[in-house]
C-alpha cells in the first residue's frame, strides 16, 4: 500500500474554498483520509479524539489561529509530535520564526499549486509513493 494511502491529514481553514483546494490537492496525490475543521478550536477537538499524522492549517482563523493551534497541539501528549504545516498569504519572517519556536514543520505560502503542496507535505512526512 502506498504511503499516501496510510496517511491521515487534518485540514483546518475557515474558508470553504481554501479547505477544498487543499483537500483536492491531497486527494490528487493519493491522500484519501482527510478530516476538515472550520477553525482551530474544531481542529483541536477533533485531534484530541482522533489524532492525524499531519495538520495543514491556515494561519488567519477566528477563535484560534494557526499558531495557537500549533501551540495547543504541542502541549498535548497524543498530538505533540504530529507534523504541522502552516498555510498563509502572510509569509513574513516574524510569523515563520514564531511558528518555528513552537515546532512548525513547514510553511506553504498562498497562493499554492498542487505540486507545491505535494512538495511541502513530502518535506514533512517523506515520499508519498
Amino acid at each position: 500500500m502506498p504511503f499516501a494511502q496510510q496517511l491521515r491529514v487534518m485540514v483546518a481553514d475557515d474558508t470553504t474554498v481554501s479547505r477544498m483546494l487543499i483537500c483536492d490537492g491531497l486527494w490528487s496525490f493519493g491522500i484519501k483520509d482527510v478530516q476538515v475543521a472550520q477553525d482551530g478550536e474544531q481542529a483541536l477537538k477533533l485531534m484530541m479524539t482522533s489524532p492525524c499524522h499531519l495538520v495543514i492549517s491556515d494561519y488567519n482563523m477566528p477563535k484560534m489561529d494557526g499558531i495557537q493551534l500549533l501551540q495547543a497541539l504541542r502541549q498535548n501528549a497524543p498530538t505533540k509530535s504530529v507534523g504541522f504545516i502552516l498555510v498563509t498569504g502572510r509569509g513574513d519572517r516574524a510569523l515563520i520564526e514564531s511558528g518555528k519556536r513552537f515546532g512548525l514543520n513547514n510553511f506553504l505560502p498562498k497562493p499554492f499549486t498542487n505540486e507545491s503542496l505535494r512538495l511541502c507535505v513530502e518535506q514533512v512526512v517523506g515520499k508519498l509513493t
